[in-house]
C-alpha cells in the first residue's frame, strides 16, 4: 500500500519557534516552567517534559517567584508580564509574531473605541489562550463571539472593531462579519486577522484528502486547529480518521485500500506523523 505524509502538514513557524526556545533554554540547565501546554499536542508535550519542561496552569504561575517561565506562541495578557516583573520571573517569550502584532492592533483599537464609546469584538473560542491574551489588551472588555448566539451581546448602534483569533476559519469569519454588518448602524471596522499559514492549509487539505483511499489525520484532542482541519478532510473524504498516536490505528481500516494519506494540524509534530506512517507500512 502506498503511504504518503502531507509535506505541508505539521508545525507552523510560531510553534517551531516556541519549541526551539524551550529546547535551547533547557540545554542551558536549570528549571523551565511553561505557562500552559506549549502546543496542543499531548505527545509533543510529553517529549519536552521528558527533557525537563514543567507545564503549569495560570493559577500556579501566580504563586511563583525567582524562576524562568516560557510563554508559548498563543500570547499572554498584560497581567502576566506585570506579575513577572514584580516577582523576579525571567520570561522566555515565545509569543508568535503574528499574535504579538494582533495584540498591538487590538490595544490600539481599544483606545480609539474608549474615546467613542465603542466596542471591540473578537471572533474566537472562549477560554482559548490566544483569546485571553487579546481580551487582556482591552482590560477584558472585549465581546467574545464564538457563534451566532453571541451576536446578541453586540450593541448594533455603537461603533465597533471586529478582529479574529488567528486560527479561526476564514469562511466563518467573513460570514459572521456579514451578519454583524447587516445589523450595525454604528461604524463597523472589520479586520481580517486570520493567519494565512493556517487558512492556506484548507485548500491543500481538500486536495490531499481526495488523493487517497483513506486519510489519517494526526492531531491533539485539545487543538481547535486540528478539529477544524479534520472536518475539512472528512467532508472531502468520508474515509478519514482522527487519531492522536499510532496506538489508535486499527488495521481493519486499511483492508482493501491501495493508498493512505497522513496529515496533521499546525500543532502536529512531523515525528508523530512519521511514527503513524511506519505503523501503517508494517500492516
Amino acid at each position: 500500500m502506498k503511504v504518503e505524509i502531507d509535506h505541508k502538514s505539521g508545525f507552523c513557524f510560531g510553534v517551531v519557534n516556541a519549541i526551539k526556545k524551550a529546547e535551547e533554554t533547557l540545554d542551558q540547565g536549570g528549571k523551565l516552567y511553561c505557562l500552559g501546554d506549549i502546543v496542543h499536542n499531548g505527545m509533543e508535550v510529553k517529549r519536552l517534559e521528558a527533557i525537563g519542561l514543567v507545564t503549569i496552569d495560570r493559577e500556579t504561575f501566580f504563586t511563583l517567584k525567582n524562576c524562568q517561565v516560557l510563554l508559548r506562541a498563543h500570547g499572554e495578557p498584560p497581567e502576566t508580564y506585570e506579575y513577572a516583573r514584580a516577582n523576579n520571573i525571567e520570561l522566555v517569550d515565545a509569543t508568535c509574531p503574528v499574535v504579538l502584532k494582533l495584540q498591538q492592533r487590538v490595544k490600539k483599537a481599544f483606545r480609539e473605541m474608549e474615546q467613542k464609546d465603542g466596542q471591540i469584538i473578537i471572533f474566537g473560542k472562549k477560554g482559548h489562550a490566544e483569546v485571553t491574551g487579546l481580551n487582556g489588551q482591552t482590560n477584558n472588555q472585549s465581546i467574545i463571539v464564538e457563534d451566532e448566539d453571541d451576536l446578541q451581546k453586540i450593541n448594533p448602534n455603537k461603533p465597533a472593531y471586529l478582529f479574529s483569533q488567528t486560527t479561526k476559519s476564514l469562511d466563518q469569519f467573513h460570514d459572521l462579519a456579514g451578519k454583524i454588518g447587516q445589523k450595525s448602524t454604528g461604524k463597523l471596522v472589520v479586520k481580517d486577522t486570520i493567519c494565512r499559514q493556517v487558512a492556506n492549509r484548507v485548500p491543500r487539505m481538500k486536495e490531499f484528502a481526495t488523493q487517497h483511499d483513506i486519510l489519517i489525520f494526526v492531531g491533539g484532542k485539545k487543538s481547535s486547529n486540528a478539529k477544524f482541519l479534520f472536518d475539512v478532510c472528512k467532508k472531502e473524504n468520508p474515509n478519514s480518521y482522527f487519531i492522536s498516536s499510532a496506538e489508535e490505528l486499527n488495521q481493519e481500516w486499511f483492508e482493501g485500500k491501495e493508498s493512505a494519506g497522513i496529515c496533521g494540524a499546525t500543532s502536529t509534530p512531523k515525528w508523530l506523523m512519521e511514527n503513524v506512517a511506519e505503523q501503517i507500512r508494517a500492516y
